[in-house]
């Protein structure tokens, strides 16, 4: 399939340089010249392992290119992810301004040669499915052609799940993929889109080795808001399992447990598990903090 990428970020290049790995061509777009140029080179514009490799392999395969130009990339593909920066606003709402702005240009490219997909790869509020959808069709209008009215598109929510320093493995050999959207048509394009990577029916790339026990990948469909809600679900429950950690950890400080045995303990319980139930400095990086107030600005500002 022709892919089109918006957005050269560490979401953004991972995805473009995975799915040209799969087989699909692959355009990365980005308004910044300086990462474009990086990119064109044969360079990442972020530090990921493997990822290099993985850009200079494609580019060897010709299935992949840069560009900051989007209208003919878009134009042309058949499914067009929106992988750009949603950085949190001082009430811990996300600024969704790069998303809007890449909305409208891909409304503003389209034509009706085809019928194409709008992915939101983003980490997006609940509901911005269909803001995506308003603002391409904002787009279409803003466009130069005629005939708009016969433009095919649908949207698709298909979020990341993707840890700093694994993430090369974590999109070729995801736990789950998630993809939400509102018609059959748009499933059935995204099914095909990752058909390679459920069947897990390529080459292991090399110092990314296939998992022994995986033979095939789950994709879950959901509804638009469903697939935007499980990425925060997850995020905000993983941030909390770790937070849980510290605390037990506070409390054997205080009786004289030992906070590696009791986590230990806890952890071999199937039902609670092991992972991120240790004991640390706590959490950061990227996205946990944003997106646990993005969360709770989302439950203030709804209505019950």
């Amino acid at each position: 399939m022709r892919v089109t990428v918006i957005g050269t970020g560490y979401v953004g290049t991972v995805t473009g340089a995975c799915l040209s790995y799969l087989g699909h061509r692959v355009t990365c777009v980005d308004t910044d010249g300086s990462k474009i140029a990086k990119l064109q080179r044969g360079e990442s514009p972020i530090y990921e392992p493997h990822l290099i490799e993985m850009l200079q392999l494609a580019a060897r395969r010709g299935g992949i290119d840069f560009t900051t130009e989007l209208a003919a990339a878009a134009a042309e593909s058949d499914v067009i992810f929106i992988a750009v920066g949603t950085p949190p606003l001082p009430s811990g709402e996300a600024n969704l301004a790069y998303l809007e702005a890449a909305a409208r240009s891909i409304g503003a490219a389209l034509d009706g040669s085809r019928f194409r997909v709008v992915v939101n790869k983003s980490t997006v509020p609940v509901g911005c499915g269909n803001l995506v959808e308003t603002l391409v069709r904002e787009g279409m209008g803003e466009g130069r052609l005629s005939g708009r009215r016969e433009i095919r598109f649908g949207v698709a929510s298909n979020p990341e799940f993707l840890r700093e320093g694994c993430a090369v493995a974590d999109s070729l050999y995801p736990d789950r993929i998630v993809v939400g959207a509102a018609d059959e048509k748009t499933l059935e394009a995204m099914r095909e889109l990752y058909r390679p990577l459920v069947a897990q029916r390529f080459a292991p790339p090399p110092g990314v080795p296939r998992p022994a026990a995986l033979r095939e990948v789950k994709l879950l469909t959901t509804t638009l808001t469903s697939a935007e809600m499980i990425k925060y679900a997850a995020n905000a429950f993983l941030a909390m399992k770790i937070g849980f950690a510290n605390e037990i950890a506070n409390i054997c400080e205080r009786v004289g447990a030992e906070a590696t045995e009791v986590v230990a303990g806890i952890g071999l319980d199937s039902r609670i598990g092991s992972r991120f139930l240790n004991p640390g400095v706590g959490w950061g990086g990227s996205c946990f903090g944003k997106d646990v107030h993005a969360l709770l600005h989302t439950r203030r500002s709804s209505t019950f």
